[in-house]
């Protein structure tokens, strides 16, 4: 998610609303330790800082519990943004019944429609300038390059906020 300019406080806002929308158990700094071996850590820009990421565990909407995580991009230059990636390792995904070997057999409408939920509350939150869904997103667009319009075909699912409303377009192709 292109969250905005880089702002720490914007930046806790997201992901305060990203664990909340989707309802993300504990908060864990450690990626080699399962989360009983470990003391948790805040769900703070500072605890993203110091670990690289943080973890928890999210129940789907297949009904299985799998770990999950967030990390931040935050770019340097003259008009630095902060983004704010949450995602589902690919080891949560087999866990959780996906047949992750075959070509993108990591693609599940429920899963991206459940994601685009999160994206939404996010939204109410903290209005971020575009968010996308899909394995491996991180780069693959920007709001400034998007300029207010979805793409008619959309391997990835895209947040996008037009006329201060968030506008969600699923993926479409599977090319």
């Amino acid at each position: 998610m292109e969250v905005g300019p880089r702002d720490d406080a914007r930046l806790q806002r997201a992901l305060t609303a990203v664990w909340s929308a989707a309802g993300v158990e504990g908060c864990f700094g450690d990626v080699r330790r399962a989360p009983g071996e470990q003391e948790s850590v805040g769900c703070t820009v500072e605890s993203l800082t110091e670990f690289g990421h943080v973890l928890g565990q999210v129940r789907l909407p297949t009904g299985h519990t799998v770990a999950c995580g967030a990390m931040t991009i935050r770019e340097e230059g003259d008009d630095p943004v902060d983004w704010l990636d949450f995602y589902l390792p690919i080891g949560a995904l087999d866990e959780a019944g996906l047949d992750i070997e075959r070509p993108r057999s990591y693609r599940s409408p429920v899963l991206d429609d459940w994601l685009a939920t999160i994206g939404a509350e996010v939204f109410r939150a903290v209005d971020f300038h575009a968010g996308f869904i899909g394995f491996e997103t991180s780069g693959c667009s920007d709001a400034a390059t998007l300029g207010g319009e979805l793409p008619e075909s959309r391997g990835i699912g895209y947040l996008l906020p037009v006329a201060g409303e968030l506008r969600y377009g699923p993926a479409n192709d599977d090319s």
